[in-house]
């Protein structure tokens, strides 16, 4: 099947017939200053379009140079001589490409095609490619490796979802998505077999919640043995994302911490955020979480825990304060914000034999996991314009 290539808003995509095909526009390096980057082509040919000279091509092992000139784009190859340009397209010639970029001395592989363009002193690099190749990237990121397949399956699940619910987040940047935790992180291909294995075999499948839109698919590292229903940490109350008992994760790395605090500063603190009383509070100094609360309550002073931990950047908001001499000690549960799914529970329930459904089903309340190309386009998109 032959790529098609057009031009939406000024700049070049890449189109392909069919959803089953669809390809994703992602912003590379995006927390850089990108003013110098070495592209290589790993493997196959590309094609160089810099929209004002006849393109050229390079094969596998070749390097450019490319650099920002001002407000635009200087490229040299090692057999030609420099030039200046706009903006410039590398493209694959037969659609399985791969190339590697050096920034800043860190260096990361792709496949698919590369935009390149001046912006706000910078270079936006962009990297056009698979759906699926990048979901395999998203969860080498996001959810490590060496673990059991089914736990890889479900982050696959989980960041496809992520993917299509915002799938136009910055469109108005031209592109759609970044590689940094703002958007999803994706740090380019990856090698793992199982990894890949684990995208392929989930391939199209999202996650729906009860109004049959795609949820909010929130995870994080450890929820202590609860997660967190998602009103008591956003603004949000999604029917989803409720408070499950977790028994799976309590054993593992992140399932409890301690830090321990001057007292001074703890109350001191607690006083600039707006309390005014008494600094011996029992309330204050020893606080208890059996199972999580949403705030800290003293008389009419309140503070959302989810709020102490930010500020102090704690851990998790699952903690309990106890007053120790001058000082108040802090004993946490877990790692993360603590809404949705708990990767280390995951990843215990997949050793224990549970399936990728079954783990999804047990974090996420009453939904459903369906085939996006069973979702209308329309549908979707008209979903995807009204998010933030």
């Amino acid at each position: 099947m032959m790529l098609r290539r057009i031009f939406v808003f000024g700049f070049l995509i890449a189109s392909l017939p069919g959803l089953g095909s669809e390809q994703v526009r992602i912003r590379l390096f995006s927390d850089a200053v990108a003013d110098l980057a070495v592209f290589a082509a790993d493997s196959g040919r590309y094609e160089i379009n810099t929209f004002s000279d006849n393109p050229f091509e390079i094969a596998a092992g070749e390097i450019v140079i490319i650099s920002r000139y001002g407000n635009r784009i200087y490229l040299k190859t090692r057999n030609r001589e420099g030039m200046i340009c706009d903006s410039l397209f590398f493209s694959g010639k037969r659609g399985n490409e791969s190339f590697s970029l050096r920034i800043k001395g860190i260096r990361r592989f792709y496949s698919g095609d590369l935009h390149c363009y001046p912006d706000l002193g910078s270079m936006v690099l962009i990297n056009i490619c698979d759906i699926e190749t990048y979901i395999a990237g998203v969860v080498r990121s996001e959810g490590g490796q060496g673990k059991n397949i089914e736990y890889f399956k479900t982050q696959a699940v989980i960041a496809r979802t992520y993917m299509y619910r915002y799938f136009d987040k910055h469109i108005t940047d031209r592109f759609n998505l970044c590689d940094i935790t703002h958007c999803q992180a994706f740090n380019g291909i990856t090698n793992d077999t199982v990894i890949n294995r684990a995208a392929l075999e989930t391939s199209s499948e999202v996650i729906l919640g009860p109004d049959s839109t795609l949820i909010i698919a929130a995870f994080h590292s450890n929820c202590g043995g609860e997660t967190a229903p998602s009103e008591t940490v956003w603004v949000t109350n999604e029917p989803y994302l409720k408070k499950v008992t977790d028994p799976f994760c309590t054993s593992s790395r992140n399932a409890r911490w301690q830090i321990s605090m001057r007292r001074e500063a703890w109350i001191g603190y607690l006083e600039k955020m707006g309390y005014k009383g008494d600094k011996n509070n029992p309330s204050l100094l020893n606080f208890s979480q059996k199972t999580r609360s949403a705030e800290i309550k003293a008389g009419t002073f309140s503070i959302p825990l989810s709020q102490v931990r930010t500020d102090l950047n704690l851990r998790s908001a699952f903690f309990s304060v106890t007053a120790s001499g001058d000082s108040v000690v802090f004993n946490g549960r877990g790692y993360g914000h603590g809404v949705g799914l708990c990767q280390e529970g995951a990843m215990s329930m997949a050793m224990k034999g549970f399936d990728y459904r079954q783990i999804i089903n047990f974090y996420y309340t009453g939904v459903v996991l369906a085939d996006i190309q069973e979702i209308p386009r329309f549908a979707r998109n008209d979903r995807l314009s009204r998010e933030d």
